[in-house]
């Protein structure tokens, strides 16, 4: 299992190749539901994140 860091990394990796390579989908990253919890004091778990990271993967397969 990846650890947090690791995770935090790949979504930032991630996140960097949609801003320098797909500027037009940035608009689309502060609509995930990630980005915008629905409780106060959200717990962020190896399952959100890797959620996460999937949904950017997805992003960028799908309109590339």
């Amino acid at each position: 299992m990846k650890t947090e860091k690791e995770l935090n990394e790949k979504i930032m990796s991630l996140t960097m190749k949609i801003r320098e390579k797909r500027p037009e989908l940035i608009k689309y990253l502060d609509e995930m539901p990630i980005t915008i919890p629905n409780e106060s004091d959200p717990e962020i778990t190896h399952k959100i994140l890797k959620d996460y990271i999937e949904s950017l993967k997805n992003l960028l397969n799908k309109t590339a």
